[in-house]
């Protein structure tokens, strides 16, 4: 009996806390509903405040539980915020941009779109003024471009050059007992180097400097134009670090004042006329996006953008991959839409599954057959993501992107140390055939099978660069000469021919405009695939989120090594994938 009501207690119990939660689910619908209902209106002589905290992404996402709560999306949309500053350009209430930024993080060629946006914005008279306490090296490229740029005199700037670094894990796997058996084609694809060496090869030291080198220098010949110093002596401050603190950021002409947060706003209501005891009126971005558009396109034709950001898997994928299911379907569901004029192909990838590649690769030369579609590269467009782009009519890249990396490689772990000496496992078999088990993990290749998985390699390999050259209308044997795994910046690989166009998302969607013969404001922008709802993550994803934010709470500065650990579990089959993570600080 006292089981019985034990039993009872905590169903009761569980009841009550299930009941509990959807009421707290249920406020935090209505909270989000009644804030997002909320009517926006921007005063005269406003300024609008772009507070960078968040990480810029390809599309802004609110499928987290915390995002329905703060009615705050979990990043930055970079369409968002781009249309955002576009729309502050014309708008007669909005005088200037006040940018309050610390951490930017964004990739590099990302940045240079947002960079772009203001320096555009400042065509129109408007002022922009920048503050921050401390800049990063990425914070400060985007503040250059501000008419007045405030720092902390007790504050920071990272004024030092660009640095990538690799983790390796021989010795974590050889203490472990893991042996990985590795194949590959080229001798820059260096993907898989991390498993078997502890440092860079001389190959991927050279094709690391070479990019890094070539976005560095862009960068530097921006700063220079926007802060009027000489590009060699701009050169010599950042290689011998001269920046140690704020006075001499400013000593040397990198802020034009030192300042604190109520100073900067101080010189703007000074500006607007505004009386220092008063309220000078900040608008946000969040709250700026939300003011109706008087302007709202009615035009039937359409160009669709395809944003494909993330790790290339097969099946369905998820909010922060390239399922090749979902984004197969998604191109031909523009293909087949008589209303799309043109279709955008948004890559942002360092690569994944060759199947997965060649899947949506299938799609894009269907799609070439009956409707332009252009391919606009953003931060990385490597090996997988490079596959995907290759058969668009017209390929765009920024200078400072990350593609190339044409190559392939395949990882067999074989764990069988790890079961005999370490746990004390060992395993027996029985097949029906000499390599019924092949592959397998438990056990070393023999010479025959590791034969039959690099031929295997070899023939994706000579697949990719066959497709690649007839993409890019160039002799194979050219093309493989630029291949072999090399990674090359935007710049690098226009002077190669790998890339058409070096631009932006708007240059390459007013290549697709004039291809599909639409002038400008005759159509309308469709975004695909379709993100899911808050609700549709809630009972789709919540567990994974939650997961996988306790996991890197717990493994702190280890979480990096854990990420690898997943990938490497996840891939399957040949890989298409950059020579390593690639991290520019």
């Amino acid at each position: 009996m006292r089981q019985f009501f034990k039993y009872v207690l905590a169903t009761i119990t569980g009841i009550f806390i299930l009941g509990l939660l959807g009421l707290v689910l249920l406020v935090g619908f209505v909270a989000a509903l009644a804030s997002s209902d909320k009517e926006v209106t921007v005063a005269n002589d406003s300024v609008l405040e772009l507070k960078l905290d968040r990480p810029i992404a390809e599309r802004e996402s609110r499928d987290s539980f915390a995002s329905a709560f703060s009615n705050q999306a979990d990043n930055i949309g970079l369409d968002q915020l781009k249309a955002t500053i576009r729309r502050a350009k014309d708008d007669g209430d909005i005088k200037g941009i006040f940018l309050n930024v610390e951490l930017v993080q964004v990739g590099m060629a990302s940045l240079e779109e947002v960079r772009n946006a203001l320096i555009d914005f400042k065509k129109s008279g408007k002022f922009i003024v920048a503050y921050a306490d401390a800049a990063s090296e990425k914070s400060y490229y985007l503040t250059s471009v501000a008419n007045r740029i405030y720092l902390n005199p007790q504050g920071t700037l990272e004024f030092n050059g660009l640095s990538s670094e690799t983790m390796y894990y021989k010795n974590l796997f050889d203490k472990a007992g893991i042996q990985p058996q590795i194949f590959r084609v080229g001798s820059f694809k260096s993907a898989v180097e991390p498993f078997f060496r502890e440092n860079m090869s001389d190959s991927a030291r050279l094709q690391t400097s070479s990019f890094l080198n070539s976005i560095n220098d862009f960068t530097l010949g921006n700063v220079a134009a926007a802060r009027k110093i000489a590009p060699a002596r701009l050169k010599v401050i950042s290689d011998s670090m001269l920046v140690h603190n704020a006075d001499d950021a400013k000593r040397l002409g990198l802020v034009t004042h030192l300042g604190y947060y109520d100073q900067a706003l101080d010189y703007m209501k000074g500006k607007l006329g505004v009386e220092k005891d008063e309220k000078l009126s900040l608008v946000n971005l969040g709250d700026y996006s939300k003011v109706e558009d008087d302007e709202e396109n009615s035009s039937s034709n359409r160009i669709a953008v395809v944003y494909a950001d993330g790790d290339i898997v097969t099946g369905k994928g998820g909010n922060d991959n390239i399922g090749s299911t979902r984004f197969a379907e998604a191109i031909r569901k523009a293909r087949l839409d008589d209303k799309v004029k043109a279709v955008v192909l948004r890559v942002n990838s360092p690569g994944g599954s060759s199947l997965a590649s060649d899947i949506i690769y299938r799609e894009v030369m269907l799609t070439k057959k009956v409707k332009p579609i252009v391919c606009s590269m953003s931060d990385v467009a490597a090996s997988g993501g490079y596959f995907i782009a290759m058969g668009c009519d017209t390929i765009v890249a920024h200078p400072n992107t990350i593609t190339g990396s044409i190559g392939v490689f395949g990882v067999l772990p074989n764990v069988e140390p790890l079961l005999r000496d370490k746990l004390g496992i060992t395993t027996d078999r029985v097949t029906t055939g000499k390599f019924s088990d092949f592959p397998t993990v438990t056990r070393a290749l023999t010479p025959f099978e590791k034969t039959q998985f690099q031929n295997e390699i070899n023939r994706i390999y000579a697949d990719f660069t066959t497709k690649a050259a007839q993409g890019r209308h160039m002799p194979v044997e050219r093309l493989r000469g630029y291949a072999s795994g090399r990674v090359w910046s935007g710049s690098e690989a226009k002077a190669r021919g790998l890339v058409d166009v070096l631009g932006s998302y708007d240059d390459a969607l007013r290549i697709a405009a004039r291809r599909a013969k639409l002038k400008e404001g005759d159509y309308r922008i469709q975004k695909l695939p379709r993100q899911k709802t808050f609700a549709e993550s809630i009972f789709s994803g919540f567990s994974e989120e939650a997961k996988l934010r306790l996991v890197k709470e717990e493994m702190g500065p280890m979480y990096p090594v854990y990420q690898q650990y997943k990938k490497l579990s996840e891939m399957k089959g040949a890989q298409m994938r950059m020579p390593f993570e690639v991290n520019i600080q």
